[in-house]
């Protein structure tokens, strides 16, 4: 079986998961995992899915022929064996401001961490007077690292951050 990672960008419309579901069982595709999102109109997603080598053309050739979206069809590395690390989930919440992302990315890499998946967004927050941020944030650990180290650098970028775990 041929693993893939496909990415799809469009505007949304009703029906839209269907039609790209309905696509990958027409053409003997299996849909593994997925990321779907809505935003601001448009449609963002990156699915995994595994298909026989004698179906791969077939199928390439009618998510492409999806009308009014973009899509990227990547072959899986197959090679890379499953991750031993530890993987804890950061919930992240703060006083919004530009460039936060990139502070706390910075911060991860930087521990020698990395971000395997990351969900963010901005909030009202009408009793605070300015917008908040949060974000839950899945980390891979270096071996002997303990989650503590990660906290304490991120909560150490600016003293209205509150970072908590959650079980993986």
């Amino acid at each position: 079986m041929k693993q893939l990672v496909i990415t799809i960008l469009g505007q949304d419309r009703p029906g839209l998961v269907e039609s790209i579901s309905s696509v990958v069982l027409q053409n003997h595709g299996n849909w593994l995992s997925s990321n779907l999102s809505h935003l601001l109109g448009h449609f963002a997603g990156i699915i995994q899915l595994e298909v026989a080598e004698e179906h791969f053309q077939s199928l390439q050739s009618a998510l492409n022929k999806l009308p009014k979206l973009d899509v990227r069809i990547e072959t899986g590395n197959t090679e890379i064996e499953p991750s031993t690390l530890e993987q804890i989930n950061l919930v992240i919440t703060g006083n919004d401001r530009p460039g936060i992302v990139q502070e706390l990315a910075s911060v991860i890499r930087h521990k020698g961490a990395n971000i395997t998946h990351l969900n963010s967004r901005q909030q009202s927050a009408p009793n605070w007077g300015v917008p908040i941020f949060s974000a839950v944030a899945t980390v891979t650990l270096p071996n002997g690292m303990n989650k503590d180290e990660v906290i304490e650098a991120l909560e150490s970028i600016t003293s209205d951050l509150i970072v908590d775990t959650e079980e993986v």
